[in-house]
């Protein structure tokens, strides 16, 4: 009796782990398919504002409390200025310019620099193969984002060609997406400072809120005919976006990201573009370079090995001393 229920709390403990990771990689997909029809800033905006109400209210029936004095306040506003519109902002304008797997690929580096900034600010231990992992990483994140035209020609050629136009770089939708991820790192190690001064929940809430009225504002003044051709089907892909990839996945992420490690919870975000991909391909017909599919690999890779690094040392230390114990044997 008791196996069978150690069993289904372990698995309703593994589906509440895995569940952001879903609802993220699919609601990006959800988002790029709407795309054509709206513009970033006004669905970055609704992806937040809705969702944070909608946390709040779910806070308030369950009777969280509500953030007090200036320094929960303080830590709110900077969370919503990095994770809510600075993330959103970038994703929504990256989305423009490239497919929804390879930017959740590109996003989904942030495990990386998590596991850099929780090493110097919380002295969580990265370790050998974290640092392996960390390696694969910064290569896998190149292969992806930088122009094909240069491993065409360092692979091919003695020379290597960079030549590219500075604006044509600052707009393009992998660099816009790397942005989204450097964001979104800050926003995550900033969640462990929130949490001290303000419950997890309702401090999601807040930051989706606070963070949605600037992109509204920015969608405002540069952007027009934001809501007028979307159809039903993309009404139903932002209230998917809304609801589960924002409300529930977020809720679900910053109030683990509060209680654990941050580097180990960051870095099972490589299941991300594993559905995002997936999707994309299947509804979108995504497709991606070869170059790409070595850097993806390579970044799933690495988040893997920062993820089970712990693991991986305990194992290879035991197979190092029974190799020790049966060589003086023999």
């Amino acid at each position: 009796m008791n196996l069978t229920l150690n069993r289904s709390r372990s698995l309703k403990s593994s589906l509440l782990l895995i569940a952001p990771f879903f609802l993220w990689g699919t609601a990006m997909v959800a988002m790029k398919g709407v795309l054509s029809q709206t513009t970033p800033f006004f669905m970055a905006g609704i992806r937040l504002v809705p969702a944070g109400i909608l946390v709040l209210l779910v806070s308030w029936l369950l009777k969280r409390p509500q953030p007090q004095g200036i320094k929960a306040w303080l830590w709110i506003s900077l969370f919503a200025l990095l994770d809510g519109a600075m993330f959103q902002g970038f994703l929504a304008a990256g989305l423009t310019e490239t497919g929804a797997g390879l930017g959740s690929v590109i996003i989904d580096s942030q495990p990386l620099i998590v596991a850099l900034l929780s090493c110097w600010l919380f002295s969580e231990i990265i370790g050998f193969w974290g640092w392996i992992g960390l390696g694969f990483g910064i290569f896998g994140i190149s292969l992806i984002g930088l122009p094909k035209q240069w491993f065409d020609d360092l692979l091919y050629s003695q020379t290597i060609s960079i030549t590219f136009n500075a604006l044509d770089l600052l707009n393009s939708g992998e660099l816009l997406m790397l942005l989204a991820s450097l964001s979104m790192a800050v926003g995550t190690v900033c969640i462990r400072y929130v949490s001290r001064h303000a419950d997890p929940v309702v401090a999601t809430g807040w930051h989706m809120i606070l963070g949605g009225i600037p992109l509204f504002f920015m969608s405002g003044i540069w952007e027009s005919n934001q809501w007028a051709n979307i159809n039903l089907q993309g009404w139903l892909s932002l209230g998917y976006s809304t609801v589960f990839g924002s409300a529930i996945a977020y809720g679900i992420f910053f109030y683990l990201a509060s209680k654990g490690n941050l580097t180990s919870l960051s870095s099972l975000t490589f299941l991300t573009p594993v559905f995002a991909l997936s999707f994309g391909n299947l509804f979108l017909n995504e497709v991606l370079t070869s170059w790409q599919w070595i850097g993806v690999s390579l970044t799933l890779i690495s988040i893997y090995l920062i993820n089970q690094r712990e693991i991986i040392g305990k194992q290879l230390h035991y197979l190092r001393v029974k190799f020790l114990v049966l060589s003086k044997e023999h």
